[in-house]
């Protein structure tokens, strides 16, 4: 179980760290945007869009390595300074309780949603914007797969804790709150 939960945690730390890039990608475009309309009086739609699809992207994608790092926002009162052992058994329900279950409602919503913009070929509402909007909207889908994928480590790495797995239980027992 840990093993799997370890591999589950390096691939979306691998996708995580290869999407922390766009910041800077963000950060350069943005520059460049600003020094096209300030400095030369001119402007692109599908660079100001491609902001967006960077930005889309770099949140969408990097949510599960969020939660691989242990970086998401919790409500500590009853974490914080618990044992190893409780931790785990709070990670184990929150995962299964809240988060798998918030995965499958962005699922089965998102599913229709992308469908149809991948269906039409959707693209931007400008003329000379980016024509690949349902490649953006797709990244819905793949966040709530990585997240849940991330979850299912989560669970497996608490269970492994809960049965008295060694390192397992370390990572629990690291775990600041």
């Amino acid at each position: 179980m840990f093993r799997t939960a370890q591999v589950i945690t390096s691939f979306n730390s691998a996708i995580g760290r290869a999407v922390s890039w766009l910041m800077l990608g963000i950060v350069l475009v943005q520059f460049a945007v600003v020094i096209l309309r300030y400095v030369f009086g001119a402007g692109s739609v599908w660079v100001q869009e491609s902001i967006l699809y960077m930005h889309g992207f770099l949140f969408l994608l990097s949510a599960a390595y969020a939660l691989a790092i242990d970086a998401h926002v919790r409500v500590d009162v009853f974490y914080r300074d618990a044992r190893p052992a409780r931790k785990a058994l709070i990670d184990l329900g929150g995962a299964a309780l809240f988060l798998l279950p918030m995965c499958a409602v962005t699922l089965w919503h998102a599913w229709p949603f992308v469908q149809i913009s991948w269906m039409i070929r959707e693209g931007s509402r400008e003329t000379s914007g980016i024509p690949a909007l349902y490649v953006l909207k797709t990244a819905i889908l793949v966040y709530a797969g990585l997240l849940a994928l991330q979850g299912l480590a989560l669970m497996l790495r608490a269970a492994a804790a809960l049965s008295g797995n060694a390192p397992a239980l370390e990572t629990f027992a690291r775990k600041e709150g």
